[in-house]
């Protein structure tokens, strides 16, 4: 058997509105780059939205679109997919990590404060997972420092905290729509904002620092290429007409995962915590302390020769190869990320992952830590 890790869910919708994109033969700044903004502005609960080509690039505007840069500090978690954090240095401001909670494996609330400075300009929260990260406690901090706060909400399209959807929260958030996310539009991500300036600034950046006007050689400001086409639109629009089944058949998958594994030892598997929903990026587990990295990398080559996709998500930021290089960053400086990125085990996950797909899985899984003990 042959399980890939991630696979998206293309139906004959999305099909269809491709195609109509192409016989209609815009295939830029077109209709449905505006419809697929709207359509996830009003799913969020945010005033407007800029499409662009990633998530990567989302951040980048907000950040740059913002002011930050040079002489300033954001603080971030270590326990995340390493764009967080080089959009930082894209605008060349100064990375402050935070360690993360060991129940959510977001930031820790705690941590963010401490790491507060003068130069402090903004908090860059991540729901890891596609679990929220603890935007109350942020809010408040964010608001008693006069800080900005961002969302890096990438993987959490449809999670809910205390009511509220991901991506409501801070001063502004970003999405982003690679195969393997909630929704996709195969590479594409999206600014959603309350803040009209800042959407007006990042609409401008985003189309080569255009202005308002007519004129397409008029240039305000420095810009760059990141517009999202109208093919990868139409298919977000078409995802977002399914956003409910999809969700949904995300969650059942989760519950099928969930009750496969309930009788292996040594594992955790991801629940949410607090007053939330999760709308299930991925599912990943956790090997238990008495588990070394070595035993969880065993884990990962055993299940890959079953063909079975996995992998270890996340490898701390700050041990990647560029960051011990480039900031002589170094282990023991975040031990709760460090500890969860050791043991961690993204195990097959997509919207029509069968049962029979699963029961592999989870026997498989049992077998590998087996061999383990």
């Amino acid at each position: 058997m042959r399980i890939p890790l991630a696979s998206p869910d293309i139906g004959d919708s999305e099909i269809e509105a491709v195609r109509e994109v192409l016989d209609d033969g815009r295939l830029a700044l077109g209709p449905k780059l505006r419809e697929f903004e709207r359509a996830l502005a009003t799913y969020v609960g945010a005033d407007c939205a800029v499409a662009v080509n990633s998530g990567t690039s989302a951040l980048h505007l907000v950040l740059e679109g913002f002011g930050i840069g040079e002489g300033d500090e954001v603080i971030t978690t270590p326990f995340s997919f390493v764009a967080s954090a080089n959009c930082v240095h894209f605008v060349r401001a100064r990375l402050v990590f935070a360690d993360i909670d060991p129940g959510t494996l977001c930031i820790d609330p705690a941590a963010v404060e401490s790491a507060i400075s003068l130069k402090t300009k903004a908090i860059l929260g991540v729901d890891v997972f596609g679990h929220p990260a603890d935007w109350p406690a942020l809010e408040e901090i964010a608001a008693r420092y006069e800080l900005l706060l961002i969302e890096d909400s990438a993987e959490s399209l449809g999670s809910v905290q205390s009511g509220r959807r991901c991506g409501s929260f801070g001063h502004a958030a970003v999405f982003g729509f690679y195969p393997n996310k909630q929704i996709t539009t195969g590479e594409g991500g999206m600014v959603v904002t309350g803040d009209r300036e800042l959407e007006r600034i990042c609409r401008s950046m985003a189309n080569q620092g255009r202005g308002d006007g007519d004129d397409w050689l008029e240039h305000v400001r420095l810009g760059y290429n990141y517009r999202m086409d109208e093919l990868s639109a139409a298919l977000g629009v078409a995802q977002m007409g399914r956003i409910g089944e999809i969700l949904e058949a995300r969650g059942s998958v989760a519950s099928l995962y969930d009750e496969a594994l309930s009788g292996i030892e040594g594992i955790l598997t991801p629940r949410a915590v607090g007053d939330v929903g999760v709308s299930w990026f991925v599912y990943v587990i956790r090997l238990d302390d008495a588990f070394e990295r070595a035993d969880r990398d065993r884990v990962i080559r055993g299940l890959t020769e079953r063909g079975i996709g996995c992998r270890n998500y996340f490898a701390p930021i700050h041990l990647q190869p560029f960051y011990r290089d480039r900031f002589g960053t170094r282990e023991g400086e975040y031990p709760v990320a460090e500890a969860a990125g050791a043991r961690t085990i993204a195990l097959p996950f997509h919207n029509r992952l069968s049962e029979n797909e699963i029961d592999y899985v989870a026997s498989a899984l049992r077998e590998e830590l087996g061999r383990i003990r």
